[in-house]
């Protein structure tokens, strides 16, 4: 059974964003050895049917597909030492902080953190997460779509929660950055409490 220092659930734009930060982390002290995996499970995102007009950093018409396929390739090229786990799905999480158990409809892995960044739709069904399930505060109700209840993404120890599920609204830009702040987050937990960002500079 492999096990993980965070096991991200998700490859759309939250998740991905927050394995790209806690992957950049690999020459600081506090991130050294730290075991990294994510589920790459983007068959419910809406960036499969999104074109991305508004975006910074976007050329207009960029389509959501083409960034799901190049933010893998990006995160497997750049940070390598990011675990990539493919056409699975997650069925049940068990456990207490630090040691959860999660199982997917194919293995079974341990982490002493999770990220849940998956969709906000009402077919939702992980076991060990369905008393946190609610109807989402920011999406139209006649969408019937849910949300995790959390309090600054922090679902329950050692679970947070990223992306629309947070209870966010479904802009590209808003759930990419809800993944970011709480891979920092998790790094500020690495780094005893103190508040922790990863940024490069040109020389």
């Amino acid at each position: 059974m492999k096990t993980f220092d965070v096991l991200i659930i998700g490859g759309s734009a939250a998740g991905l964003s927050s394995a790209l930060i806690l992957g950049s982390a690999i020459g600081k002290p506090f991130a050294e050895g730290k075991k990294i995996g994510i589920i790459t499970h983007q068959k419910a995102s809406a960036l499969n049917n999104a074109e991305l007009n508004n975006v910074l950093g976007f050329k207009k018409g960029t389509k959501g597909t083409d960034v799901l396929n190049i933010g893998l390739h990006q995160l497997a090229e750049d940070f390598p030492h990011v675990t990539q786990i493919a056409k699975e799905k997650v069925v049940s999480i068990k456990g207490e902080s630090p040691n959860f158990t999660v199982k997917t409809n194919k293995n079974e892995y341990t982490a002493s953190i999770i990220v849940v960044a998956i969709g906000p739709s009402n077919m939702f069904n992980i076991e060990g997460l369905m008393q946190y399930v609610i109807p989402h505060k920011s999406i139209p109700p006649q969408k019937e779509k849910i949300m995790l209840i959390n309090n600054n993404h922090l679902v329950t120890e050692g679970i947070f929660v990223a992306g629309v599920l947070a209870g966010w609204r479904s802009q590209y830009a808003i759930a990419a950055g809800s993944g970011a702040q709480v891979a920092t987050d998790i790094l500020t937990i690495w780094n005893n409490g103190n508040h922790t960002m990863i940024h490069d500079v040109i020389e």
